[in-house]
Protein backbone atom coordinates (compact mmCIF):
# COMPACT_ATOMS: atom_id res chain seq x y z
CA UNK A 1 0.00 0.00 0.00
CA UNK A 2 1.41 3.62 -0.35
CA UNK A 3 -0.46 6.76 0.26
CA UNK A 4 -1.01 9.38 -2.68
CA UNK A 5 -3.32 12.35 -3.48
CA UNK A 6 -5.93 11.88 -6.63
CA UNK A 7 -7.64 15.19 -7.45
CA UNK A 8 -7.15 16.66 -4.10
CA UNK A 9 -8.18 14.07 -1.99
CA UNK A 10 -5.22 11.59 -0.10
CA UNK A 11 -5.95 7.60 -0.62
CA UNK A 12 -4.20 4.91 0.84
CA UNK A 13 -4.23 2.18 -2.52
CA UNK A 14 -2.71 -1.08 -3.17
CA UNK A 15 -0.72 -0.49 -6.82
CA UNK A 16 0.13 -4.33 -6.87
CA UNK A 17 -0.88 -7.80 -5.68
CA UNK A 18 2.08 -9.37 -5.87
CA UNK A 19 3.15 -8.87 -1.70
CA UNK A 20 0.23 -10.70 -0.95
CA UNK A 21 1.15 -14.22 -2.37
CA UNK A 22 4.28 -13.38 -1.01
CA UNK A 23 3.01 -12.77 2.39
CA UNK A 24 0.70 -16.13 1.81
CA UNK A 25 4.12 -18.16 1.06
CA UNK A 26 5.67 -17.16 4.16
CA UNK A 27 3.04 -18.00 6.67
CA UNK A 28 4.66 -21.52 7.28
CA UNK A 29 8.09 -23.00 6.30
CA UNK A 30 8.44 -24.36 2.68
CA UNK A 31 10.49 -27.73 1.67
CA UNK A 32 10.94 -28.57 -1.78
CA UNK A 33 8.50 -31.11 -1.79
CA UNK A 34 6.00 -28.50 -1.52
CA UNK A 35 6.84 -26.71 -4.86
CA UNK A 36 6.05 -25.42 -7.41
CA UNK A 37 3.03 -23.42 -4.89
CA UNK A 38 0.72 -21.96 -7.27
CA UNK A 39 -1.59 -18.75 -6.05
CA UNK A 40 -4.30 -17.16 -8.09
CA UNK A 41 -6.42 -14.27 -7.05
CA UNK A 42 -9.02 -11.59 -8.43
CA UNK A 43 -6.87 -8.39 -7.47
CA UNK A 44 -7.80 -5.43 -7.32
CA UNK A 45 -4.86 -2.92 -8.11
CA UNK A 46 -4.80 0.82 -8.73
CA UNK A 47 -2.83 3.35 -11.21
CA UNK A 48 -2.63 7.33 -11.03
CA UNK A 49 -3.17 7.51 -14.58
CA UNK A 50 -3.77 11.36 -15.22
CA UNK A 51 -7.65 12.35 -16.01
CA UNK A 52 -6.92 13.22 -19.63
CA UNK A 53 -5.89 9.72 -20.59
CA UNK A 54 -8.75 7.75 -18.79
CA UNK A 55 -10.48 6.11 -21.98
CA UNK A 56 -13.59 4.08 -21.06
CA UNK A 57 -12.72 0.40 -19.87
CA UNK A 58 -9.10 0.72 -21.90
CA UNK A 59 -7.69 2.59 -19.15
CA UNK A 60 -8.74 3.27 -15.86
CA UNK A 61 -7.38 4.24 -12.06
CA UNK A 62 -8.62 0.96 -10.52
CA UNK A 63 -9.08 -2.43 -12.23
CA UNK A 64 -9.54 -6.11 -11.40
CA UNK A 65 -6.00 -8.26 -12.14
CA UNK A 66 -6.20 -12.04 -12.80
CA UNK A 67 -2.98 -12.20 -10.90
CA UNK A 68 -1.05 -15.31 -10.24
CA UNK A 69 2.37 -16.36 -8.48
CA UNK A 70 4.10 -19.53 -8.46
CA UNK A 71 7.24 -20.48 -6.51
CA UNK A 72 9.09 -23.28 -7.61
CA UNK A 73 13.00 -24.07 -7.76
CA UNK A 74 15.25 -23.15 -10.87
CA UNK A 75 14.73 -26.92 -12.21
CA UNK A 76 10.84 -26.02 -12.73
CA UNK A 77 11.32 -22.81 -14.48
CA UNK A 78 11.03 -24.44 -17.97
CA UNK A 79 7.52 -26.79 -17.51
CA UNK A 80 5.80 -24.15 -15.41
CA UNK A 81 7.06 -21.39 -18.04
CA UNK A 82 5.47 -24.26 -20.77
CA UNK A 83 2.38 -24.79 -18.61
CA UNK A 84 1.01 -20.74 -18.30
CA UNK A 85 2.20 -20.62 -22.02
CA UNK A 86 -0.42 -23.06 -22.73
CA UNK A 87 -3.20 -21.65 -20.24
CA UNK A 88 -3.05 -18.23 -22.01
CA UNK A 89 -3.05 -19.84 -25.24
CA UNK A 90 -6.53 -21.99 -24.58
CA UNK A 91 -7.96 -18.98 -23.44
CA UNK A 92 -7.09 -16.52 -26.25
CA UNK A 93 -8.52 -18.97 -29.30
CA UNK A 94 -11.30 -20.01 -26.90
CA UNK A 95 -12.10 -16.04 -27.74
CA UNK A 96 -11.14 -16.29 -31.13
CA UNK A 97 -8.33 -13.85 -31.12
CA UNK A 98 -4.74 -13.85 -32.76
CA UNK A 99 -2.08 -12.85 -30.94
CA UNK A 100 2.30 -12.29 -30.72
CA UNK A 101 4.33 -13.17 -28.37
CA UNK A 102 7.69 -10.55 -27.29
CA UNK A 103 10.15 -12.00 -25.27
CA UNK A 104 11.67 -8.88 -23.25
CA UNK A 105 14.98 -9.03 -22.30
CA UNK A 106 17.76 -7.22 -19.54
CA UNK A 107 17.08 -3.48 -19.05
CA UNK A 108 19.84 -1.27 -18.76
CA UNK A 109 18.56 -0.50 -14.82
CA UNK A 110 18.30 -3.97 -13.94
CA UNK A 111 18.98 -5.68 -10.50
CA UNK A 112 20.43 -8.75 -9.68
CA UNK A 113 23.39 -11.14 -10.93
CA UNK A 114 24.13 -11.23 -15.15
CA UNK A 115 24.20 -15.43 -14.02
CA UNK A 116 20.75 -15.00 -12.70
CA UNK A 117 19.25 -13.00 -15.59
CA UNK A 118 21.23 -15.39 -18.09
CA UNK A 119 18.95 -18.17 -16.26
CA UNK A 120 15.83 -16.46 -16.39
CA UNK A 121 16.29 -15.33 -20.20
CA UNK A 122 17.84 -19.09 -21.03
CA UNK A 123 13.63 -20.35 -19.32
CA UNK A 124 11.90 -18.23 -21.01
CA UNK A 125 13.37 -19.08 -24.36
CA UNK A 126 13.89 -22.96 -23.87
CA UNK A 127 9.98 -23.14 -23.08
CA UNK A 128 9.22 -20.88 -26.10
CA UNK A 129 10.89 -22.75 -28.27
CA UNK A 130 9.88 -26.09 -27.00
CA UNK A 131 6.26 -25.28 -27.97
CA UNK A 132 6.92 -23.94 -31.54
CA UNK A 133 5.86 -20.97 -30.60
CA UNK A 134 7.00 -18.08 -32.71
CA UNK A 135 8.35 -15.05 -30.86
CA UNK A 136 10.30 -11.77 -31.29
CA UNK A 137 12.93 -10.60 -29.11
CA UNK A 138 12.16 -6.74 -27.78
CA UNK A 139 16.00 -6.07 -26.33
CA UNK A 140 15.88 -4.09 -22.95
CA UNK A 141 12.53 -3.88 -22.68
CA UNK A 142 12.06 -6.25 -19.78
CA UNK A 143 11.28 -5.58 -15.77
CA UNK A 144 13.75 -4.22 -14.10
CA UNK A 145 13.78 -7.45 -11.82
CA UNK A 146 13.38 -10.41 -14.58
CA UNK A 147 12.47 -10.63 -18.28
CA UNK A 148 9.19 -11.37 -19.22
CA UNK A 149 6.88 -12.81 -21.88
CA UNK A 150 4.60 -10.78 -23.49
CA UNK A 151 1.20 -11.38 -25.11
CA UNK A 152 -0.61 -8.64 -27.52
CA UNK A 153 -3.75 -9.44 -29.07
CA UNK A 154 -5.03 -8.40 -32.39
CA UNK A 155 -8.59 -7.38 -32.45
CA UNK A 156 -11.53 -6.83 -35.43
CA UNK A 157 -9.43 -3.58 -36.92
CA UNK A 158 -6.49 -4.57 -36.67
CA UNK A 159 -5.63 -2.96 -32.95
CA UNK A 160 -2.95 -4.66 -30.58
CA UNK A 161 -3.32 -4.81 -27.02
CA UNK A 162 -0.53 -6.11 -24.62
CA UNK A 163 -2.68 -8.14 -21.99
CA UNK A 164 -1.09 -11.68 -21.02
CA UNK A 165 2.15 -11.66 -19.54
CA UNK A 166 4.55 -13.55 -18.26
CA UNK A 167 7.46 -12.60 -15.58
CA UNK A 168 10.47 -14.19 -13.86
CA UNK A 169 11.97 -12.78 -10.42
CA UNK A 170 14.46 -13.53 -8.38
CA UNK A 171 14.75 -10.18 -6.66
CA UNK A 172 11.35 -10.45 -4.88
CA UNK A 173 11.96 -13.64 -3.57
CA UNK A 174 15.37 -12.15 -2.67
CA UNK A 175 14.39 -8.91 -0.86
CA UNK A 176 11.30 -10.51 1.18
CA UNK A 177 13.97 -13.09 1.68
CA UNK A 178 11.88 -16.04 0.77
CA UNK A 179 13.21 -19.57 1.46
CA UNK A 180 12.75 -23.19 1.37
CA UNK A 181 14.45 -26.41 2.42
CA UNK A 182 15.79 -28.38 -0.10
CA UNK A 183 16.55 -31.98 -0.48
CA UNK A 184 20.33 -31.61 0.71
CA UNK A 185 18.48 -30.16 4.03
CA UNK A 186 20.15 -26.33 3.66
CA UNK A 187 18.15 -23.46 2.99
CA UNK A 188 17.27 -22.29 -0.38
CA UNK A 189 15.91 -19.32 -2.29
CA UNK A 190 12.72 -20.40 -5.03
CA UNK A 191 12.17 -18.25 -7.98
CA UNK A 192 9.14 -16.61 -8.42
CA UNK A 193 6.63 -16.48 -11.75
CA UNK A 194 3.60 -13.40 -12.14
CA UNK A 195 1.52 -14.38 -14.15
CA UNK A 196 -2.01 -12.69 -15.57
CA UNK A 197 -3.95 -13.67 -18.53
CA UNK A 198 -6.51 -11.45 -19.37
CA UNK A 199 -4.53 -8.48 -17.58
CA UNK A 200 -7.05 -6.10 -16.47
CA UNK A 201 -10.53 -7.70 -16.22
CA UNK A 202 -12.26 -4.26 -17.49
CA UNK A 203 -9.81 -3.85 -20.40
CA UNK A 204 -10.19 -6.84 -21.56
CA UNK A 205 -13.97 -6.56 -21.18
CA UNK A 206 -13.57 -3.63 -23.64
CA UNK A 207 -11.63 -5.16 -25.91
CA UNK A 208 -14.01 -8.43 -26.40
CA UNK A 209 -17.00 -5.91 -26.77
CA UNK A 210 -15.45 -4.13 -29.85
CA UNK A 211 -13.85 -7.15 -31.57
CA UNK A 212 -17.26 -8.89 -31.34
CA UNK A 213 -18.81 -5.39 -32.28
CA UNK A 214 -21.59 -6.11 -29.78
CA UNK A 215 -22.78 -9.44 -31.49
CA UNK A 216 -20.84 -12.04 -28.47
CA UNK A 217 -20.88 -15.78 -29.69
CA UNK A 218 -24.08 -17.57 -28.26
CA UNK A 219 -22.17 -19.10 -25.36
CA UNK A 220 -20.28 -15.62 -24.32
CA UNK A 221 -23.87 -13.57 -24.98
CA UNK A 222 -26.08 -12.63 -22.23
CA UNK A 223 -28.42 -13.06 -24.03
CA UNK A 224 -28.52 -15.85 -26.71
CA UNK A 225 -32.24 -16.29 -27.88
CA UNK A 226 -35.10 -14.22 -28.28
CA UNK A 227 -38.79 -15.59 -28.95
CA UNK A 228 -40.99 -12.85 -30.63
CA UNK A 229 -44.69 -13.89 -31.34
CA UNK A 230 -45.75 -12.74 -34.85
CA UNK A 231 -49.57 -12.74 -33.32
CA UNK A 232 -51.40 -12.66 -30.24
CA UNK A 233 -52.52 -16.36 -30.90
CA UNK A 234 -48.66 -17.14 -30.83
CA UNK A 235 -48.23 -15.80 -27.26
CA UNK A 236 -49.18 -19.26 -25.12
CA UNK A 237 -47.05 -21.26 -27.15
CA UNK A 238 -44.03 -18.80 -27.35
CA UNK A 239 -44.94 -18.84 -23.33
CA UNK A 240 -44.90 -22.68 -23.33
CA UNK A 241 -41.49 -22.83 -25.92
CA UNK A 242 -39.55 -20.41 -23.66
Amino acid sequence: MYTTVIDDTEFAIKPMNCPGGILVYKSKPRSYRDLPIRMGELGLVHRHEKSGALHGLMRVRCFTQDDAHIFMTPDQITDEIKGVVRLIDEVYKLFGFKYHVELSTQPEDSMGSQEDWDMATEGLRKALDSLGLPYVVNEGDGAFYGPKIDFHLEDSLGRTWQCGTIQLDFQLPMRFELEYTGADGEKHRPIMIHRVVFGSIERFIGILTEHFAGAFPIWLAPVQVELMPIADRHNEFTSKVA
